[in-house]
């Protein structure tokens, strides 16, 4: 007819008769009589601040609470934030909960999520507690990088680097983010015909920051892709309105070209091109065997045209110098004394006398 049952002092009993709550049970031992109706106990740890049950609103109602747990009752658009002992503890969402007093240290924050946006200065302890990512959306924007916010389909605002929280089912969140560094694109591998119909292979690389985060963001799925498909078409374009000839001898007109039509796509984009360059163009084999001739006959001409001009120079000042001589006979002297010296110097000197006239001339010079 009686239950024995010991309460230790950190436990309270709940009591129930015929499944119905009737009050508590202090620390102790107490003996439950059984005979009429059937009698429950539940033993709730006070160590474990939270009193759970599937009756905890019936409980609250009876007062039995009052002075020993406190209750809060959250609604939809409520959440609240749990210290114990000093620490960050979990996130309450929507419910009734009821914690006791005297044992441990608990502290209650009730946050209104309407604002969508949760700012906390402890944010980083918070979306590292237990059920935060059930109640939080938590994204992070990385150094150099921008994050653009919306909210259930509206821009909102901009975001620097650092950590965000939103409240789930507040909002229809959406934090797109974008690398505001310089960044390249290659156009590689463009077969392009010519003017003239040469097929040129060309890589072209484009330079590029985000000028304008929001429009990079709203103005097209993906900008990176619309901008590297708007310099291919100028790149097209541009190509296929020279001759080869022409576009080799004035590839930096075809590069001004190009980025001029480029950067205006590029601020519809809310991008902002620093430079477009042209890196290889590469010739069929035919074409490189055929401009390599071109380039031989060319060099040979300048080396023979080189010569010419050099023979030419020597022949006037031979001519310049023989006039010279003619016009100065002391001058001849000199210079007729220079040969002989240098012939008398050589070790042997032959001299072979014809005409009379020019022997008595050698006999005098000697």
């Amino acid at each position: 007819m009686f239950k024995k049952i010991h309460i230790r002092s950190y436990e309270v009993g709940l009591r129930f008769r015929d499944g119905e709550f009737v009050g508590l049970l202090g620390p102790g031992t107490h003996f439950v009589f059984t005979r009429f109706g059937k009698i429950e106990v539940r033993i709730a740890s006070k160590r474990d601040p939270w009193l759970v049950d599937e009756q905890l609103d019936v409980i609250v109602k009876s007062g039995a609470l009052a002075g020993k747990a406190e209750v809060i009752d959250l609604q939809d658009h409520q959440r609240a934030l749990v210290w114990i002992d000093g620490r960050f503890s979990r996130v309450l969402g929507p419910g009734l909960y009821a914690y006791w007093i005297g044992v441990r240290d608990v502290r209650l924050e009730v946050v209104e999520i309407e604002t969508v946006r949760f700012e906390h200065q402890d944010l980083a302890s918070i979306v590292r507690g237990n059920d935060a990512t059930r109640w939080l959306d938590v994204c992070k924007v990385d150094r150099d990088h921008v994050g653009v916010l919306f909210l259930d389909g509206r821009y909102v605002d901009e975001l620097s680097p650092g950590l965000y929280a939103f409240w789930k089912e507040a909002a229809d969140v959406r934090v797109v983010e974008l690398d505001m560094r310089e960044s390249q694109i290659d156009v590689s591998g463009q077969e392009i015909f010519t003017a003239d119909k040469v097929t040129l292979r060309i890589n072209a690389i484009i330079t590029y920051v985000v000028k304008d985060a929001r429009r990079a963001v709203s103005a097209s799925t993906d900008a990176r892709q619309s901008l590297y498909r708007e310099t291919q078409l100028a790149l097209r374009s541009a190509v296929g309105a020279r001759e080869l000839d022409g576009f080799l001898g004035a590839k930096d007109d075809l590069i001004e070209e190009l980025e001029a039509s480029v950067r205006d796509r590029a601020t519809v984009l809310g991008l902002e091109v620093v430079s477009v360059g042209i890196r290889d163009v590469i010739l069929p084999g035919d074409m490189k065997d055929l401009m390599n001739k071109v380039t031989e006959a060319k060099k040979a001409a300048e080396a023979n045209l080189i010569s010419r001009r050099e023979e030419t120079a020597a022949m006037r000042s031979q001519a310049n110098t023989a006039k010279l001589l003619a016009d100065n006979p002391t001058l001849m002297r000199l210079r007729e004394l220079e040969v002989l010296q240098t012939i008398a110097t050589s070790g042997n000197m032959n001299i072979v006398l014809g005409e009379k006239g020019l022997a008595d001339r050698v006999v005098n010079l000697l």
